[in-house]
């Protein structure tokens, strides 16, 4: 066989098979014009609808629980503010208390201490007055 017929045996095998590749990609495209498009276009439809709904319900959501949980945490802080407040006074009060406990025991000590401490003979002070 001659080269000529070889490449011309080879360019009909190449032609046909692009032909048959035309074939199918022409009933693809019909299948996709006739139905399947509009039903991926319509399916993606519906879940943008769907989609917008749940995004709506989130945002009443969002803005109604938001909403109350910034009262929650204001009100949080309010109390905490107060707790500071009510322990730096009971702090304070228990320093006082401390410090009155100390004096007490101070003067109960020195009284003590008097008590103990030898008494004077009565004549002799009589006798200096």
């Amino acid at each position: 066989m001659s080269p000529a017929i070889v490449a011309d045996v080879l360019t009909m095998i190449l032609c046909t098979a692009v032909l048959i590749q035309s074939v199918r990609m022409m009933r693809s495209l019909r299948t996709v014009k006739d139905g399947a498009l509009t039903q991926v276009v319509d399916a993606l439809e519906k879940a943008t609808g769907q989609a917008r709904i749940v995004l709506s319900d989130m945002k009443k959501t969002l803005a109604t629980d938001c909403a109350q949980h910034a009262r929650v945490v204001e009100q949080a802080r309010m109390l905490c503010d107060e707790l500071s407040v009510m322990t730096g006074i009971a702090d304070s009060a228990c320093e006082r208390i401390v410090t009155a406990v100390g004096l007490a025991n101070g003067q109960r000590n020195a009284t003590a201490f008097d008590d103990e401490a030898p008494a004077e003979d009565p004549v002799a002070a009589q006798a200096a007055a």
